[in-house]
């Protein structure tokens, strides 16, 4: 049996991620008490009719503080029996969440007795602060919107699972848009030849055969690859003999439109090969 616990900041995805495991044919509960949870997940595997092989349980700051403060030891139990566990935590920027709060004029559930929102999702932040620690994966939806995510969840977690392999997500990004993260290697390729100052391929991307060339054409370009590549290579393995089910790797450049593009493509095309659940996103470009 598989269990996912789907937990993170209030307006960050959520529902999203369940109602995404709901359509792959996951038994999905939303606000679940943490203190329930060992209970539950027994009287699920004492189940013999019709017995749930996915199951998936939203868990957040409604739950009681000091049960989400004892989340590692709650769930240690758990994970001493036949069941996998993973622990997803979506998260996004103050600014993002203040304002999709004001766009669905929906109410913070910590917004009580007066509580400034801003100051509710701090108080959220620190309540889930050692489910965060703890997460297997860890997803920054700052610049994701709906259909993104739903996409990412079944990358990660439902194609991940069918295969049974590591989940390796390349994505490039602009550091002048912010750093992601969610990375687990950020790779920062800023020192090389920038295309933005060639007006010709200023509108293009590097996914475009122009800019291809430009980079192709300039040996620093190469040797960044074959870095990273190397490295890569010589430790994902390590990670998939330590059982980890998910690695992000992050390349940045300026504005995430020409080299990192360029980096994080080749890199997804060469590893497809070796990893067996590889998935890219730029996240400028999307």
């Amino acid at each position: 049996m598989k269990l996912v616990i789907i937990s993170g900041l209030s307006g960050s995805g959520k529902t999203v991620a369940l109602h995404t495991l709901e359509d792959e044919d996951y038994y999905c509960i939303d606000n679940m008490p943490l203190g329930l949870l060992p209970d539950f997940v027994q009287r699920v595997m004492n189940r013999t009719i019709q017995p749930y092989e996915n199951i998936a349980v939203g868990i957040d700051a409604r739950s009681d503080s000091s049960d989400l403060r004892r989340f590692s030891e709650i769930i240690k139990p758990l994970r001493e029996l036949d069941i996998n566990i993973e622990v997803i935590y979506l998260q996004a920027e103050l600014s993002t969440l203040i304002k999709r709060f004001s766009d669905t004029r929906r109410r913070h559930p910590l917004t009580r007795n007066g509580l400034p929102l801003a100051e509710a999702i701090e108080v959220e932040r620190s309540l889930l602060s050692d489910i965060a620690a703890g997460s297997d994966l860890f997803i920054d939806t700052t610049f994701t919107n709906i259909h993104q995510l739903r996409e990412l969840i079944k990358d990660r977690i439902v194609r991940r699972e069918k295969k049974n392999s590591l989940s390796v997500l390349f994505q490039s990004f602009g550091f002048k848009h912010g750093t992601p993260t969610d990375s687990d290697f950020v790779f920062d390729v800023r020192c090389l030849p920038n295309p933005h100052w060639e007006h010709h391929l200023r509108p293009l991307t590097g996914l475009d055969a122009e800019v291809i060339d430009f980079l192709q054409n300039h040996a620093e370009v190469t040797q960044m690859l074959d870095y990273i590549r190397g490295f890569l290579q010589t430790w994902i393995p390590k990670f998939e003999q330590q059982n980890r089910y998910y690695l992000t790797i992050s390349i940045g450049c300026t504005g995430g439109q020409h080299r990192s593009v360029y980096i994080a493509q080749q890199l997804c095309e060469d590893l497809s090969n070796e990893i067996d659940t590889v998935s890219i996103r730029h996240r400028e470009l999307d």
